[in-house]
C-alpha cells in the first residue's frame, strides 16, 4: 500500500469542494430576459425531459433554479450602485412588466382648501425637523407630543395681561382655548373629506336641500325663533305664521309659595277618590261612548239595508203617526242628546231645563 502524504489529502480534499461549489459563470443556449425593476428573469430555453422524468428531479430543478439565480444576481451586478450606511445599494429601474391587480389602483386624493390655496399662491412645504432646541432646559426636545420644548401646560404660573379680568382664571382659559384649536380642527377635517366626497355640510341648523319644502321651512324658521335666550318667549310671529305642531310639551309646575287653597282642594279630590271603594263615574264620557256605539250600529243597519226593494202596502211611516220619529234608533240618538243637555244643564228650544228622568 502506497504512502500518502499530507499535501495529497488537502489537495484531494480542495479538488472535492472546488466540485461541490460552482462558478458565477452559466452558459445557457439562449440568453435570459430579465425585468431588473421586479427582479424577473424570463427563462425560454428547452427542458432536458430526460434528466426531468428520471428518478433525480428535485436535484435537476434544484440545480436549474440554482443556475438562473445566478445569472439573475450577475445582471443586478451591472446596474449602478451606491453606498448607504456602509452598505452597497443598487438602483433599480423602472419595471417593464405589468402584474394584474385584485383591486383598482387607489385615485390619487384631493386636495384639501389649504392645499388648493398653497398651490394659488405658490407656496412651498418646508419640511421641518423633529428635535428643537429648548431654552429652559438646556437641551434638544421633540417638537411636538410628550415632553416637548417650550411646553406652557406644565407651567405652574401664568402672568395676567393688562387688558384681561383679575379674577379670570388663565388656567380654564388656556385649556378651553385648546379645546376650540381640537374642535376647529376636527371640524375642517370633516368638511375637507365632505368636500372630497361632494357631500352638501350641514350647517349648524337644518341640512340644505336644494328645494325645500313648506314645512321644511316652517320648521327652519321655528328654530331660528327658539334659538334666542328666551326660547322664542319674547319673539313676534310673522304675518299669516301657523302654530308649530308638535313642539313639545313642556311641564308646568306649581308655585311653591302662594296660593295654598287650590293646592289644597287637589289634594283632598285625590284623598277623595283613592278612599271610595266606588269607582269614579264619569257621566259626560258615559253618554258620549253610548251615543257613538248608537251611532255605530245605526250606520251598519243602514248599510245592511242599503239596496232591499220594500214590500207593496208596508210603508213603515206613512200616514201613521204625525209628527213621531221614523225609527227607533232615531229615538235613542234623541234620547241620549236629552240626556247630555240635562247634564250640562242646557236650555232648550221652549226656554226650560230639562231633568234628570
Amino acid at each position: 500500500m502506497a504512502s500518502c502524504s499530507i499535501e495529497d489529502v488537502l489537495a484531494k480534499a480542495e479538488r472535492d469542494e472546488a466540485e461541490k461549489l460552482k462558478g458565477i459563470t452559466v452558459n445557457k443556449e439562449l440568453d435570459l430576459e430579465f425585468d431588473p425593476g421586479n427582479l424577473l428573469a424570463f427563462d425560454k430555453n428547452r427542458l432536458d425531459t430526460r434528466e426531468f422524468k428520471d428518478n433525480k428531479r428535485e436535484d435537476f430543478l434544484r440545480s436549474l433554479a440554482r443556475d438562473n439565480t445566478q445569472l439573475l444576481i450577475n445582471e443586478m451586478w451591472k446596474l449602478p450602485t451606491e453606498r448607504v450606511e456602509e452598505i452597497i445599494v443598487a438602483k433599480l429601474p423602472d419595471p417593464t412588466t405589468p402584474f394584474p391587480r385584485e383591486k383598482p389602483a387607489p385615485k390619487p386624493k384631493p386636495p384639501t382648501k389649504w392645499e388648493q390655496f398653497a398651490k394659488l399662491k405658490g407656496i412651498q412645504k418646508k419640511k421641518k425637523t423633529n428635535l428643537v432646541w429648548d431654552d429652559v432646559h438646556k437641551e434638544w426636545r421633540r417638537r411636538w407630543g410628550y415632553k416637548r420644548a417650550k411646553d406652557d401646560t406644565k407651567e405652574w404660573l401664568i402672568e395676567v395681561p393688562e387688558n384681561a379680568d383679575p379674577s379670570e382664571d388663565q388656567f380654564a382659559k388656556r385649556n378651553k382655548a385648546k379645546k376650540e384649536r381640537v374642535a376647529k380642527n376636527e371640524y375642517n377635517r370633516l368638511k375637507n373629506i365632505a368636500r372630497a366626497q361632494k357631500i352638501n355640510v350641514p350647517g349648524m341648523g337644518l341640512a340644505p336641500t336644494p328645494r325645500q319644502s313648506k314645512a321644511e321651512l316652517a320648521q327652519a324658521v321655528n328654530v331660528a325663533k327658539i334659538s334666542t335666550a328666551s326660547v322664542g318667549k319674547f319673539q313676534d310671529n310673522l304675518p299669516k305664521e301657523k302654530t308649530p305642531k308638535n313642539t313639545g310639551k313642556r311641564r308646568k309646575f306649581q308655585p311653591l309659595i302662594g296660593d295654598f287653597g287650590s293646592e289644597k282642594q287637589k289634594q283632598l279630590e285625590l284623598l277623595k277618590v283613592m278612599d271610595s271603594k266606588k269607582p269614579r263615574l264619569d257621566i259626560t264620557k258615559a253618554v258620549n261612548k253610548q251615543m257613538r256605539e248608537e251611532d255605530r250600529e245605526s250606520a251598519h243597519k243602514r248599510k245592511q239595508g242599503f239596496g232591499k226593494k220594500g214590500r207593496r202596502g208596508n210603508m213603515s211611516g206613512k200616514g201613521k203617526g204625525k209628527g213621531k220619529c221614523p225609527s227607533v234608533d232615531c229615538c235613542q240618538i234623541h234620547k241620549a242628546s236629552l240626556v247630555k243637555q240635562s247634564q250640562y244643564k242646557y236650555p232648550t228650544p221652549m226656554g226650560r231645563n230639562i231633568g234628570h228622568s
